[in-house]
């Protein structure tokens, strides 16, 4: 990416296609699309709609979302959880399920997602696990959500055992990024969001990086740098989704920096007021790149760059600011090995030759991560 992929087209809205054959659906990216929901879950067949939420969302977007969905002749119908991570779990599943069948949503309806990470990972594995399938419209509120986890399909709740360990892959019909929400965002949740997008910069793209780290306080701010830097994120995550659905090579790449920053979320008890996500995917990444220039894989330099841009956002990149502290190396560790990506037992992280230059490792060495832990730690 350069600064001229800041192309008129995107300072008004963009477009992103996820190219999945007769699965494929558009990012809808822009200013008002949610005023569009109505005409599009129309226009998509659905006669009903169930729009799940959370309480905190509900304030702020839900009438807009059920006033389209009327416009449009639609039945609506809102199920809302109280918000917070602790809403992605088993029981609160078996409540959105059961309210869904209440409402008699069928195979060819349409389960609205309506919120952030949270709202997004529980509505769509209810809309996978529900009658065996129905179909599902993302509409992420969240920088994190709209930029990562609408995106790829990817669903699921937390176990007691770690994050996201029970879900299944299913692809929404449509996403609607509508970047007006993102207004109504408290800083931190904005500043944690932005975590996900420097990660695509980090994957693979260091000219992006390049861009984010002149443009991120006109992000911040608002306007096409804004649209601009979700919709690169999403043309990013899009092109690796279409190479691999499942995760079954380089989709792994999308898990930079959280295999230690899911680690540090497990610790706390998925605790928001101590560590959100988007929190412990920056201290993850920063741990990564530190973690590789201790095996001798990067420049000292690289890792110091990351930190420098992170901490300039206002992001923490060290285990060591999680307010409260943290377990001690071994019981990190242990948390590691609950990480979905472990295989035979054997620890996987993404780890970084360089700034855009990310791969995945295989059977990292299990000590040399616990020495590296306890020097994060000392």
């Amino acid at each position: 990416m350069t600064d001229a992929a800041l192309s008129p087209q995107a300072t008004d809205g963009a477009v992103v296609r996820v190219a999945l054959g007769d699965r494929a659906y558009d990012i809808v990216i822009g200013h008002g699309v949610l005023r569009e929901a109505g005409a599009r879950a129309r226009a998509l067949g659905a006669r009903k709609v169930a729009v799940v939420t959370d309480e905190n969302v509900a304030k702020a977007h839900l009438p807009t979302a059920l006033g389209a969905l009327a416009d449009a002749g639609l039945d609506a119908r809102a199920v809302t959880v109280a918000a917070g991570e602790a809403s992605k779990c088993m029981s609160t599943l078996a409540e959105v399920t059961d309210q869904l069948i209440a409402a008699r949503i069928e195979r060819g309806d349409l389960v609205l997602a309506l919120g952030g990470g949270v709202v997004g990972d529980l509505a769509g594995f209810a809309a996978a696990i529900l009658r065996r399938g129905v179909r599902c419209l993302q509409a992420p509120t969240s920088l994190l959500a709209q930029v990562d986890s609408s995106v790829g399909g990817k669903t699921g709740v937390n176990s007691r055992y770690g994050k996201n360990l029970i879900g299944a892959f299913h692809q929404p019909s449509l996403v609607l990024a509508d970047v007006d929400t993102l207004d109504t965002l408290p800083p931190r949740e904005f500043r944690a969001g932005y975590a996900e997008v420097a990660k695509y910069g980090l994957i693979d793209d260091e000219a992006l990086f390049g861009w984010l780290e002149r443009s991120w306080e006109e992000i911040f701010a608002g306007g096409p740098a804004r649209i601009e830097a979700i919709a690169a994120s999403c043309r990013s995550k899009a092109a690796i989704v279409a190479r691999d659905e499942h995760e079954h090579g380089d989709r792994a790449l999308l898990n930079l920096g959280h295999t230690f920053g899911h680690a540090l979320e497990a610790d706390v008890a998925y605790d928001g007021s101590r560590l959100v996500h988007g929190e412990g995917v920056a201290i993850g990444m920063a741990m990564a790149f530190r973690f590789s220039a201790a095996l001798g894989l990067c420049a000292p330099d690289d890792a110091r760059r990351v930190e420098r841009h992170l901490q300039a956002v206002g992001l923490p990149t060290s285990p060591k600011a999680v307010p409260g502290g943290v377990s001690d190396a071994d019981t990190l560790l242990e948390h590691m090995r609950q990480d979905k990506k472990v295989s035979g037992g054997r620890l996987t992280f993404i780890l970084a030759r360089g700034v855009g230059r990310s791969f995945v490792a295989k059977d990292v060495d299990a000590d040399k991560a616990l020495a590296f832990l306890k020097t994060e730690l000392a």
